[in-house]
């Protein structure tokens, strides 16, 4: 079957609009970004839910034929729920299933000498590559590790603390936890942040969808479904609600010297607030779509991206963008300003990393390796201006074709190609030092490569898929949070 949460979002928000509902967002799961889709008849025909159901998903099924052997052999990659009620692209398909069906019947003819064996390649069982197994001596054990629980529901985000071992996670059950990780003695505790929401008799959906501390770490920000951001303080009293945007905020940033809070959100606006006084000092509303992302390049100056393709930079006190980048052709997900903050890359739905510059418009790298969207971007903390000056300053990216790939930006070349994951990635993170990267999938892993030769050297298997993952400053613990409501904490440093 080939049928997305997304997609299915797609076509329940159309059906209640259609029914005369009057909707501004509706979601499914961690599928957020279907803010981002458009619904009007070409890409999502009327009727199309209904259509799905009375055809029982026929055509989303990969279609098998019976070979002269008696053997069955696919015909055919499976049709995306969308295209499936588009009479032109199921037309389309069959005829290109008859020609198909005539190739797989004369390859299957051809003979090798007189015995009779055949010299075509065997049929395939599958459109996924094959994966090798996993070498048991890189497994990390469960002994090694630590499971927090605490959430009901999928957690979205974890963030460590700068200055200590405690750890923060955030859940579409509407709670954010702060976690003291064990130490020697072995003494786990948590603290639960539940927004006190009154007079309400309809309950608010407050899923958690952004994370961060502060660059001391003695305050949490959270980001949430409802359109508020919240300051809390270690303790686990609110310090300051930021309320401004108009629907969910996808991202929130600290600025280094951690006196402004940036976020983004559905209402296609970033604000930069005070964290002091928990107001607003200024809402930039440049894009024509959601704003999915947003990173600092100075304690004043920022980027952020959208669904519209477009990125632009902006400045506190400035009333228009100081530079917009345009080139990706679908929604951009993801953007980080290099350690040193002279270049900018960005990823997107249509395959491509992009590397900016402010000193021109057009991106310096197009980087086209990817087969499907690219979700997570992330700078190695080495490089000219970093802790780690002797190592080469490298980009990681995660894409849902299942793999990582590690990029020479200086080249513009990939260095490694790490595909152990078997489903989508969701995550990478550097570690401190710039050895490692940590990357999360739904297929459950967390897994531990080395930068500089591109192995695999730890694994661990959780109980959900993952989203997220990051190190704690020392570099000795990865954390993960996970679909099925879990968290946990590796310790790399037993090994």
């Amino acid at each position: 079957m080939d049928i997305s949460a997304d997609e299915l979002n797609l076509l329940v928000l159309r059906y209640l609009q259609e029914s005369g509902l009057k909707l501004s967002a509706f979601t499914f799961g961690h599928e957020l970004k279907m803010y981002g889709k458009d619904i009007n008849k070409t890409l999502v025909p009327p009727g199309a839910l209904i259509n799905i159901i009375q055809k029982g998903l026929y055509y989303t099924e990969a279609e098998i034929c019976i070979g002269e052997d008696g053997l069955e052999q696919p015909m055919t990659e499976s049709l995306s729920l969308i295209d499936a009620v588009k009479p032109d692209i199921v037309a389309s398909r069959q005829s290109h299933n008859k020609k198909k069906q005539s190739v797989v019947k004369n390859d299957a003819s051809k003979t090798n000498g007189d015995n009779g064996t055949t010299t075509g390649t065997p049929a395939v069982t599958s459109t996924e590559t094959m994966r090798p197994v996993l070498d048991n001596t890189i497994e990390i054990p469960a002994e090694k590790s630590t499971l927090l629980m605490g959430h009901k529901s999928p957690v979205f985000c974890c963030a460590w603390n700068p200055t200590t071992d405690v750890l923060a996670s955030g859940s579409s059950d509407g709670t954010a936890w702060i976690w003291d990780i064990p130490n020697s003695s072995g003494v786990l505790s948590g603290l639960q942040l539940r927004p006190n929401i009154q007079g309400v008799e309809i309950p608010v959906p407050n899923e958690i969808l952004s994370i961060g501390w502060n660059c001391d770490g003695t305050l949490l920000a959270t980001s949430s479904i409802d359109g508020d951001a919240r300051i809390w303080m270690k303790d686990g009293r609110i310090s300051r609600t930021l309320h401004g945007h108009k629907g969910p905020i996808f991202s929130l940033k600290w600025n280094k010297r951690g006196n402004y809070v940036l976020s983004a959100g559905a209402d296609e606006t970033a604000i930069i607030w005070d964290a002091a006084s928990g107001q607003c000092n200024q809402q930039f509303a440049f894009h024509t779509a959601p704003v999915f992302d947003v990173d600092w390049k100075t304690n004043i100056d920022f980027a952020s991206c959208s669904t519209d393709g477009c990125i632009h930079v902006c400045r506190l006190g400035v009333g228009r963008p100081v530079k917009t980048f345009q080139g990706h052709t679908k929604e951009v997900n993801a953007i980080k300003w290099a350690p040193r903050g002279n270049i900018l890359a960005s990823c997107s739905d249509d395959m491509t990393l992009k590397i900016w510059s402010m000193k021109q418009d057009t991106c310096l790298l197009d980087l086209r390796a990817h087969k499907k969207e690219i979700q997570s971007i992330k700078w190695s903390p080495t490089g000219p201006g970093t802790d780690n000056p002797n190592m080469n300053l490298m980009l990681a990216s995660g894409s849902f074709d299942s793999t990582i790939r590690l990029w020479d930006v200086e080249r513009g070349t990939c260095m490694h190609t790490l595909s152990k994951h078997t489903q989508n990635v969701y995550s990478v993170a550097f570690s401190p030092n710039g050895k490692f990267l940590a990357s999360g999938s739904l297929d459950k892993y967390v897994h531990i490569w080395s930068t500089q030769s591109g192995q695999l050297v730890h694994s661990y298997k959780g109980t959900g898929g993952i989203f997220e993952v990051c190190w704690n400053p020392r570099g000795d613990k990865v954390a993960a949070s996970a679909s099925d409501g879990s968290v946990f904490v590796l310790n790399i440093r037993k090994f």
